[in-house]
C-alpha cells in the first residue's frame, strides 16, 4: 500500500461504501415481529376458511365471543370429537405445537402466510360461510336445548289404534287392564293395591277396570267417563287403547276416542240377560258398532266376554246365539262379516283366550272351531288375533292431514293427533285448516318419544312453530301439507236416516242437530232435500220429507266453516254423523263440496 505525501488530509474514495470492520459478519435484517394485533382485535381479521375456525364457530353455535374463548383453551377444545378430528387430521397445529415447532419467528411467518391465503380467498367466503353457520347454528341451538338423541323414523312395527266399545258393564275396562297386566305393562304390587281399593268399595271384580279408569267419580260409580288411553306391545305390533265410556250419556267422547281408531273391540257380555239389554233399542252395543263403522275402523273384532259366568259356563250355544243375533245388525252397519268382522269368546277378568289360550278341558270346542276357521278368524287368542290383522290404505306419500284431537301449552303449543295420511317430520312447513296460516313444526313425538318422522297411523304430539299461540290452534283443526284440505260450510251428502228425535216424526229441511266429523263438531241446519230412496229401492225426486230407513241426498249448512274432503278423496275426513238429544240420528258421507272460490 502506498500513500500520497502531497495530501493535505485523507479522504476515502468516492466509489468507496461505507466502513464496515472485516472480521464482523453482516447482522440478519430483524424478524418481523409477531402480529400481536391478530391476538387481541376483536375477530374482524380471523381467517374464516381455517379448518378449526369453522369446528369450534359450530361448536358454539355460531358464537363468535365464545368461540375465541374456546381457541384460546387447548384442554377445553379437544373435548369436543368435531374439533379433535381436525387436529388429528393436521389442518392446525395446536397453540403447544408451535412452539416445538420454531419458535415465535416461526409463528410470525405462519400468520404471514395465513394473510395472505384469507386475503386471496376473501371475496368467495362470505357466501357459502354463511351457508354453513345458520344450519349449524340450528343444530347446535338445538343439541344446547334438548340432548335428546332422536329415533330415527319410530318403532318400525306397525301401530294400531284400538277403540273398546260396547254396552256399559260389558267388561271394557276389566279387559283393557287385563291386557296390561298380561302384558307386564302393570306390576303385580300395582295390581294388589287396586284389589284391596277395590275391596273397601265392596266390587272385587272392578280391579282390573282401575288400571284404566283412574280419576275418582269413574271408580266410585264403575263407569268410564273419559276416554282411558294406555300402551302394549308384542313382538309384531305396537298398539294403543283407548277405552271409550259405554254410557250414552258420554256417546260424544266415544265419538272422539273412536275418531282415532284403526281396529274397534266391540265387547258383548254373553251373561244372561246382558246381552240382551245391551242390544235391544236404546242399548249402546247398537250405536257403538253403527259409529264405529261411521267413524272409519277397519275391521271389527267382536269379543263375546264373560264366557266364564256361571250362567254360560263357556257354553257353544250361548256364543253362537250371540254371534248370530249380530251378524245381521252389523251387515246393516256397511261391515262385511266374512271380511271385517272376527268373533272371540274370551274371560276378560281371569284371562282366558286373552294372551293363552283357554283350557280345553274348560272349554272343548274352541280349538275345534278355530282350527276349521269359524267366526272368521284361525288365530288361537285375542292378542294373536290383532298381530293377525293386516292394514291397508296407509299412504305415507300422500299429503299430510293430521286432525287435531286437543292441545296445551309446554314451552311452545303442542298439538295432539293421529296421522292419517302423509309422513310429519320436524321442519316442515304446514297449513293449518280452517284458519288456513302457516307455521313451522319444531318437533315431533311419537308415544312421547322424540322421532324423526311419523307414519300413517302414528298417535304424535307435534310443536308448532312460527308464533303459534294456543289460541291459534283448536280442537277439530287439521295440519295440512299443500295442497292442504278444503274449509266449507255447506255440504252436499248422502244419508241414512236411522232414528228421530222423540218429538219429531219427519225429517226436513230446517232440522238441526250437531255435525260431527272426525275430532270436530259443529252445529248445523239441513237446507234443502234433493231425492230419498226408501227400503225397498225406490228413488223419489225433490222429496220434501224424509222417514226414518231412508237413504237422503241433502244439503246440510254449518254455523262455521270446518275442514272437510269428499269421502271419495279422503274417506277418513269425508264421513260424518249426525246427533241430537243424546241420540245418533243419521251416518253419512260427503259427496261434494262448493266450488273454491278465486
Amino acid at each position: 500500500m502506498s500513500f500520497n505525501p502531497n495530501a493535505a488530509e485523507w479522504k476515502p474514495s468516492a466509489s468507496a461504501a461505507s466502513w464496515t470492520p472485516a472480521s464482523v459478519i453482516p447482522a440478519p435484517a430483524p424478524a418481523p415481529p409477531a402480529p400481536e394485533p391478530m391476538q387481541e382485535d376483536d375477530g374482524d381479521d380471523i381467517d374464516e376458511s381455517d379448518p378449526l375456525w369453522i369446528a369450534v364457530l359450530k361448536v358454539t353455535g355460531g358464537d363468535r365471543l365464545r368461540a375465541k374463548k374456546l381457541i384460546d383453551d387447548p384442554d377445553q377444545l379437544l373435548q369436543y370429537p368435531e374439533v379433535a378430528a381436525v387436529l388429528e387430521a393436521g389442518d392446525m397445529p395446536v397453540e403447544d405445537d408451535w412452539e416445538k415447532a420454531g419458535g415465535e419467528e416461526q409463528l410470525a411467518n405462519d400468520m404471514d402466510t395465513k394473510m395472505k391465503v384469507s386475503e386471496e380467498v376473501k371475496p368467495q367466503q362470505p357466501e357459502p360461510v354463511k351457508q354453513a353457520s345458520v344450519p349449524a347454528q340450528a343444530d347446535a341451538a338445538m343439541t344446547a336445548a334438548e340432548p335428546v338423541e332422536l329415533v330415527k323414523e319410530g318403532d318400525p312395527r306397525e301401530h294400531l289404534n284400538l277403540v273398546f266399545i260396547g254396552h256399559v258393564d260389558a267388561g271394557k275396562s276389566t279387559l283393557s287392564g287385563n291386557i296390561l297386566y298380561l302384558t307386564d305393562n302393570v306390576d303385580k304390587r300395582t295390581i294388589e293395591r287396586y284389589e284391596r281399593e277395590a275391596k273397601d268399595l265392596n266390587r272385587e271384580s272392578w280391579f282390573l277396570a282401575f288400571i284404566m279408569d283412574t280419576n275418582e267419580e269413574e271408580r266410585a260409580k264403575g263407569k268410564t267417563v273419559e276416554v282411558g288411553r294406555a300402551y302394549f306391545e308384542t313382538d309384531e305390533k305396537r298398539y294403543t287403547i283407548l277405552d271409550a265410556p259405554g254410557h250414552k250419556n258420554y256417546v260424544p267422547n266415544m265419538i272422539m276416542g273412536a275418531s282415532q281408531a284403526d281396529v274397534g273391540i266391540l265387547v258383548i257380555s254373553a251373561r244372561k240377560g246382558e246381552f240382551e239389554t245391551g242390544f235391544d233399542r236404546g242399548g249402546q252395543t247398537r250405536e257403538h258398532a253403527m259409529l264405529a263403522k261411521t267413524l272409519g275402523v277397519s275391521y271389527l273384532v267382536v269379543v263375546i266376554n264373560k264366557m266364564d259366568d256361571p250362567t254360560v259356563q263357556w257354553n257353544k250355544n250361548r256364543f253362537d246365539e250371540c254371534v248370530q243375533k249380530l251378524k245381521p245388525f252389523l251387515k246393516g252397519c256397511g261391515y262385511v262379516i266374512k271380511r271385517e268382522v272376527k268373533f272371540i269368546p274370551i274371560s276378560g277378568l281371569n284371562g282366558a283366550n286373552v294372551k293363552d289360550e283357554v283350557e280345553e278341558s274348560v272349554c272343548p270346542w274352541w280349538k275345534k272351531s278355530y282350527t276349521k276357521g269359524e267366526n272368521n278368524t284361525t288365530a288361537r287368542t285375542f292378542i294373536s288375533l290383532l298381530d293377525n290383522l293386516v292394514m291397508k290404505d296407509r299412504d305415507a306419500a300422500a299429503s299430510l292431514r293430521i286432525p287435531v284431537l286437543d292441545r296445551y301449552m309446554d314451552r311452545g303449543t303442542i298439538a295432539m293427533g293421529k296421522v292419517e295420511s302423509g309422513t310429519i317430520r320436524p321442519g316442515m312447513k304446514v297449513v293449518l285448516m280452517p284458519t288456513r296460516n302457516t307455521y313451522k313444526i319444531d318437533a315431533v313425538w311419537a308415544n312421547e318419544q322424540p322421532v324423526d318422522a311419523a307414519r300413517p297411523g302414528e298417535n304424535v304430539l307435534i310443536k308448532i312453530g312460527g308464533g303459534c299461540g294456543i289460541e291459534d290452534v283448536q280442537k277439530g283443526f287439521v295440519v295440512c301439507t299443500t295442497p292442504a284440505c278444503r274449509a266449507v260450510d255447506k255440504i252436499i251428502c248422502d244419508i241414512a236416516l236411522l232414528d228421530l228425535p222423540d218429538n219429531v216424526r219427519v225429517f226436513t229441511a230446517g232440522f238441526s242437530c250437531m255435525f260431527h266429523a272426525h275430532t270436530c263438531e259443529e252445529e248445523c241446519n239441513v237446507l234443502k232435500l234433493f231425492e230419498t230412496t226408501n227400503n225397498k229401492g225406490k228413488v223419489n225426486k225433490h222429496a220434501p220429507i224424509g222417514m226414518v230407513g231412508m237413504r237422503i241426498k241433502c244439503m246440510i249448512e254449518l254455523n262455521r266453516s270446518v275442514p272437510v274432503e269428499t269421502f271419495a278423496d279422503k274417506p277418513f275426513l269425508g264421513r260424518f254423523t249426525l246427533r241430537t238429544e243424546g241420540k245418533t240420528i243419521a251416518i253419512g258421507k260427503i259427496t261434494k263440496l262448493p266450488p273454491k272460490k278465486e
